[in-house]
């Protein structure tokens, strides 16, 4: 069972690109994870947002395989506390027979495709927060699901 973060466009900024390799090396220790950076769509001035989240959600839908569960990142998402998500990592590693996709969209969301083919949505707050940002939270948390389901003293309640 390996974990997957799919993101649409590369962290610019050097803090978020050190911490988010911190956390990846951290939870290597636990479960097989990656995080799999999609390029970005150029879209010409005439583009419209539905277009460039076609082309990023052909991307997206490209890169699965047929058994893979895929959890989109998405506001309308629910909402777990830490030991919340914990338990459902552990749910998914425990039932899920291909990779569990994690998906971070482009600035606009997903394709109405990529809604329909996902297995779930989280949120990680009712606030917005920059896509790169959202790479480092969300790392950071598969990181303390993995300690908190190990039982280590990461976590504090």
């Amino acid at each position: 069972m390996k974990i997957l973060l799919t993101v649409v466009g590369k962290t610019s900024t050097d803090y978020l690109i050190d911490g988010i390799d911190r956390y990846i090396k951290r939870i290597g220790h636990y479960v097989p994870f990656e995080m799999k950076v999609l390029p970005d769509v150029k879209m010409p001035k005439n583009g419209t947002t539905d277009k460039q989240k076609q082309l990023e959600g052909n991307m997206l839908l490209a890169e699965l395989k047929p058994n893979d569960h895929l959890i989109l990142l998405d506001e309308r998402g629910k909402q777990y506390t830490s030991r919340e998500f914990a338990a459902f990592i552990d749910n998914r590693m425990v039932n899920v027979a291909g990779r569990i996709i994690f998906a971070v969209g482009g600035p606009y969301g997903f394709s109405p495709e990529v809604y329909a083919r996902a297995n779930g949505m989280i949120s990680l707050s009712k606030m917005t927060f920059s896509h790169e940002m959202v790479r480092l939270f969300f790392v950071e948390q598969i990181y303390r699901a993995m300690t908190i389901l190990r039982g280590e003293p990461y976590h504090h309640d």
